[in-house]
């Protein structure tokens, strides 16, 4: 009795010493699920599971063990109560300004629904490593319709599709919504989004431009043909050129031709005949078309004088 007097006297100094903020060494005394005791002297304080590291923690015995010394700091005292609450992942780097650094307002973000209350659900959002970002769903952006209770749309342990809507770095808190994952008015910001997420994946070969980019059609068409090089530009051994086409001498005779009955083909040559011997046989052709056809006889001219006959007199 005696023992617990004096321990319970040692307790209520501390309490009254105690200050917010300060970091004090102790030993894990006893740990549950929900956190653990950590005796800093002659009083016992609780570190919630919360409080136990930035990382998400499924059981407090994964980090600690009964009997190791920690340094804690100071969350808050409660003279009345007697109760000290303690931290461990104060004292860690606090990843949170690092992580929302790579979020922004309107982006689509994926969680999993952690806690309900009467105003709203709160979820953890996913893509943060092993810490854990919670942000809340006011009520109010949990449906289009009015609802008395998020319990209505969501429930524990759900993973849904949400719209980051406000980060406040200063307060540290984070809002999200469920009614406005489909809204219009973000249709840009999903637009980048998408174009962002396709970049860091390395995807080639994909031009992802919005319609404004584009101001005239036709000089886009004209930076897409002037990588085609003109053909006057291509070596000579690449271009084909067209085969010249047979002269008529040089093209084989037909079937028909060839098909000509004999008798055709002797009456031709003898029409014809061949060049040397029309040539030395014209004056013979010629001479039988004058005895044939004799040529008219010609006027006299002018100038000739035509006798007078009896009886005519010269007219001067």
């Amino acid at each position: 009795a005696a023992a617990r007097e004096s321990r319970d006297a040692l307790k209520e100094r501390l309490i009254a010493e105690l200050e917010p903020g300060e970091v004090r060494t102790g030993t894990v005394i006893s740990i549950a699920d929900f956190g653990a005791f950590v005796d800093i002297g002659g009083a016992d304080g609780l570190v919630h599971v919360s409080e136990l590291s930035w990382k998400r923690v499924e059981n407090p015995r994964d980090i600690l063990k009964v009997g190791q010394q920690v340094q804690v700091k100071i969350l808050g005292v409660d003279p009345e109560r007697k109760r000290i609450s303690l931290s461990l992942r104060e004292l860690e780097p606090d990843p949170w300004d690092e992580i929302v650094d790579g979020l922004r307002e309107g982006q689509l973000v994926e969680g999993t629904i952690t806690k309900l209350t009467k105003f709203g659900a709160f979820a953890a959002l996913k893509g943060t490593g092993e810490y854990e970002i919670e942000g809340l769903i006011h009520i109010s952006e949990l449906s289009n319709s009015r609802i008395e209770h998020p319990r209505e749309v969501v429930h524990e342990g759900q993973d849904v599709a949400m719209r980051l809507i406000k980060i406040d770095r200063e307060r540290r808190r984070i809002g999200l919504s469920l009614k406005r994952v489909d809204s219009p008015e973000y249709a840009d910001v999903d637009w980048q989004s998408a174009a962002a997420e396709l970049e860091r994946e390395g995807l080639e070969g994909v031009a992802l431009k919005a319609a404004d980019e584009v101001e005239d059609f036709d000089a886009a068409l004209e930076d897409v043909t002037e990588d085609v090089a003109p053909e006057a530009d291509l070596p000579a051994e690449e271009i084909a050129e067209p085969e010249p086409e047979a002269s008529v001498e040089e093209q084989p005779e037909s079937a028909e031709t060839e098909a000509e009955p004999p008798v055709a083909r002797a009456e031709a040559m003898a029409v014809e005949g061949p060049a040397e011997e029309k040539t030395e046989g014209a004056s013979e052709v010629d001479a039988f078309a004058e005895a044939e056809h004799p040529p008219e006889p010609s006027p006299p001219e002018s100038n000739t004088e035509i006798p007078l006959e009896e009886g005519e007199q010269e007219i001067s």
